[in-house]
């Protein structure tokens, strides 16, 4: 179920951006819904390992659950901090901020290793790898947003030259 959501959700506002068939309220609405809906989502596969008899501890998956939640909220707000300070979106700032676009940890590369986790039936360790990888992207953006605060000259987008 939750690939077909993600799948679904990928492709509805993709769908209507590049046939222009939205209207400015449905566009806010589908990406209002995209930023709140994952710290719920976060918290119902948290939910949903309580009780393993195998696995990490409940303190870690608690652990888990508060840097997911922690750093979801932080990493948006590096990304906004950047929109704010340089007029453009992070992700398209150099090659290597548009690679990590496509990995970076949201949706659906955590569900990718959520999944992964669960395809050897430990479920609980993939909650913990998304808490870790959500860290290290968390600290990438950060190092990245430092640095363009730190350069000589204003950041411009790779794309544009």
């Amino acid at each position: 179920a939750a690939w077909v959501m993600t799948f679904l959700d990928t492709v509805d506002g993709k769908l209507a951006r590049t046939t222009m068939t939205y209207s400015n309220w449905g566009n806010i609405y589908d990406h209002g819904i995209d930023l709140i809906h994952p710290p719920f989502w976060y918290w119902a596969m948290f939910v949903g390992l309580q009780g393993a008899d195998d696995g990490p501890s409940q303190t870690l998956l608690a652990g888990s659950l508060a840097m997911i939640l922690a750093g979801y909220v932080l990493n948006r707000l590096e990304e906004g901090e950047f929109i704010r300070r340089f007029g453009f979106h992070i992700h398209v700032w150099q090659p290597i901020d548009s690679f990590m676009r496509e990995i970076t940890a949201r949706r659906n590369p955590n569900m990718l290793i959520f999944m992964g986790a669960v395809l050897v039936g430990q479920p609980g360790w993939g909650f913990v790898a998304v808490a870790a990888w959500t860290l290290i992207c968390l600290i990438f953006h950060g190092g990245r947003l430092v640095q363009a605060m730190a350069g000589k000259s204003r950041p411009v987008s790779w794309l544009e030259g």
